[in-house]
């Protein structure tokens, strides 16, 4: 059975966004310098009343999210990145339902991980492996009140296991593992410094994430 994947969804919604906010500004290079390196990502809480969304020691993600373009977008790309842990997060749970994604996402982004949680769960698979992200960058959306964050995503060493037999189904290296994310992330209007996922793009066979 081949391993589940996510869906591309074509979201009009976060283009037109991207769109109203792009500009000269937009238009610039972005910095891309590191900051100590990969690194497993966070192993728990993120502080304050934020859910647990630490994973199994099989289950690994490398984040090299390097320097915003602006220091102020870094709660933002912090954010960005517990959501994705957080989907994983439910994934592992088996839990659609699961409050950490419910906490970082919001509208299509929390819909698309519902989803990506409900397709791992009627396949009866849990994931194991590294998963990794890096060339991240982020750019102010709208009005200003918006930061896109974009990152790539390598899944060639992160596969699925049965949950009913333990089997690890392995794919080799192909552009299929290699995946381009856009997440539009809003300021949550009740928790300062804290960011939510409202829009998410993911293209499959990415040639510029391919390394």
């Amino acid at each position: 059975m081949p391993r589940p994947r996510p869906a591309l969804p074509v979201l009009t919604v976060l283009a037109s966004l991207v769109l109203a906010g792009c500009g000269s500004e937009a238009a610039e290079p972005r910095a891309t310098g590191q900051t100590g390196g990969p690194r497993p990502a966070d192993s728990g809480q993120a502080g304050g009343d934020r859910p647990d969304i630490g994973l199994p020691k099989d289950v690994v993600m490398v984040v090299d999210k390097g320097q915003p373009s602006e220091a102020a977008h870094q709660p933002a790309l912090d954010d960005a990145f517990r959501f994705i842990q957080a989907m994983r997060h439910g994934i592992v749970a088996q839990d659609p339902d699961d409050v950490a994604y419910q906490h970082y996402a919001t509208a299509g982004a929390a819909r698309y991980a519902r989803g990506q949680i409900e397709q791992w769960v009627e396949g009866g698979w849990t994931p194991t492996g590294k998963d990794q992200y890096y060339d991240a960058e982020t750019s102010s959306v709208g009005e200003g009140n918006g930061v896109l964050v974009t990152f790539c995503r390598d899944q060639s060493q992160t596969f699925s296991k049965s949950l009913q037999t333990g089997e690890v189904h392995k794919t080799e290296k192909s552009p299929k593992s290699f995946q381009k994310y856009s997440v539009l992330m809003r300021e949550k209007p009740d928790e300062a410094g804290a960011w939510q996922a409202g829009q998410i793009e993911v293209r499959g066979e990415a040639e510029e994430c391919r390394r």
